[in-house]
């Protein structure tokens, strides 16, 4: 079929939020045509295919009746249209006004007010243009979040707000989301960190030399430091950024320091201005450890009181704001360890994930009956590392295995075997066979310097990897 001109019609918005301001028109060359000017070709014919193709899943051409005798004519009915173009993927608008609602909803449960929806689509705008780029980055990798995973998650965010996956999937309702809408959104954030902690810790070393510098400074000597809860501001700066650039950033941050003054909110100015991972959240970093934040980050925050905004601090990645929400001592010299074993069941094409967990289940009954822990072990556990040891993993320090395993640890007495549960690994069965209080020994005060060196490079060479992959790929805004 062919229509007058060959021509494809698409609606602009000028934000995911209002209605269209323009109609422009794409031309296909008709087979007889003349070839299109050089400045006029932007990627090669095969992304124009690729162009072409998503067109075709964001227009739907509709024939009325009065018009299914004239082929030469079609009414042309918009469905969706592109807010942006990444690489060889898509931002929809309705992806980018769905996101745009979501955040709105949720800052205003959790702040009591929030900017108007049309002010922060262009933040939104640039976060869902780099999740596209980073879960890109985990489908090559092939991360994957497998069901089991995911449900743990879920059920990880109720118990932290204290609900129900009753209540949760209530509260997603009011946000404007679908249940389905929020497993993907939690998978999704899943990939992304997975591949964050891959691709930005491969860019981070910590060499002996570092961590024992670190032990003797003053900063090294507050393993046992305050815990701060801080808000962050961060404006982007290269750099090699000129004169001019350079200025207008400090004007920049002076105008923002101005508008706290007057009584402005932080999280506030923040949603609006900040290039942070956090920004979104209203710049909340949540509570850190004073170590763990860079030396420039620990020497403002040490000189505030709760409630006060620091001086403006310059890094590699730009200026930052800092704003002390709350600080509590830190001070603990004694810390309990414990030594704990387990047997590990990982789902696979040949034991899935309800044989897995029925056979969990199996063995903590056999245990509790007193056949042995080791032996089971050597001959079920999917931990190559612990399985000929007996499950053994050894002592242990606080913070050193991931959430789900380190709450059921502290949750089982001495001697006890506990019920079976879900990790991101697969399914656990363990048992703390000793507790003891250990003042830090000289290995577990190296392990935490040289965890709290590479936490301290972490965001700052996160931030400059985001920009790094942003400006490698080919991005075109069209809102």
């Amino acid at each position: 079929m062919t229509y007058p001109g060959n021509n494809i019609l698409l609606m602009h918005y000028s934000s995911a939020l209002h209605s269209p301001r323009h109609v422009s028109t794409l031309h296909v060359s008709a087979p007889h045509s003349s070839a299109p000017q050089a400045a006029t070709v932007r990627k090669p014919i095969q992304s124009l295919r690729r162009g072409l193709s998503l067109l075709t899943a964001t227009i739907a051409i509709t024939l009325t009746p009065a018009l299914l005798a004239t082929p030469s004519y079609a009414e042309v009915q918009l469905i969706d249209g592109i807010a942006a173009v990444v690489n060889e993927d898509v931002v929809l608008i309705s992806e980018l006004r769905s996101e745009v609602n979501v955040i709105h909803q949720r800052l205003l449960s959790s702040e009591g007010k929030a900017p108007p929806p049309q002010e922060i689509a262009s933040q939104v705008l640039d976060k869902l243009i780099l999740d596209k780029l980073q879960l890109a980055i985990g489908e090559q990798a092939g991360v994957k979040i497998d069901d089991g995973e995911l449900n743990e998650a879920l059920r990880g965010i109720a118990e932290r707000q204290k609900m129900t996956m009753d209540e949760l999937v209530a509260q997603v309702h009011q946000e404007g989301m679908t249940l389905n809408q929020l497993r993907k959104q939690v998978s999704n954030e899943m990939v992304i960190s997975r591949v964050q902690r891959a691709m930005v810790n491969r860019r981070i070393t910590v060499s002996e030399q570092e961590v024992s510098n670190f032990l003797n400074s003053d900063q090294g000597q507050l393993l046992g430091s305050p815990d701060l809860r801080v808000g962050h501001i961060l404006l982007l700066l290269s750099p090699a950024a000129s004169e001019a650039e350079i200025k207008e950033a400090l004007d920049k941050v002076q105008g923002l320091r101005d508008q706290l003054a007057q009584g402005e909110e932080f999280s506030q100015l923040a949603i609006l201005h900040s290039a942070g991972q956090n920004a979104l959240k209203g710049g909340n970093l949540g509570w850190r450890k004073a170590s763990q934040l860079p030396a420039p980050f620990t020497e403002v925050l040490a000189k505030l009181a709760p409630g006060e905004v620091g001086e403006p601090i310059r890094s590699d990645a730009g200026l930052h704001l800092l704003k002390l929400y709350e600080r509590r001592d830190g001070d603990q010299k004694m810390i309990q360890q414990n030594r704990v074993r387990h047997i590990l069941l990982t789902p696979n094409q040949i034991l899935n994930e309800e044989q897995a967990q029925a056979l969990a289940v199996e063995l903590r009954a056999r245990l509790s009956a007193g056949e042995d822990f080791a032996e089971l072990a050597r001959e079920y556990s999917d931990d190559t590392g612990t399985a000929l040891k007996g499950g053994d993993l050894g002592w242990s320090t606080p913070g050193q295995f991931v959430p789900k395993f380190q709450l059921t640890m502290e949750a089982t007495a001495t001697g006890q075997i506990s019920e079976p549960f879900r990790s991101q690994f697969g399914w656990h069965v363990l048992q703390v066979t000793e507790r003891r209080n250990q003042d830090f020994s000289k290995e577990i005060r190296s392990n935490q310097a040289s965890s709290f060196l590479r936490q301290s490079k972490f965001e700052e060479e996160l931030q400059i990897w985001l920009q790094e992959i942003r400006d490698e790929a080919f991005i075109d805004i069209r809102v």
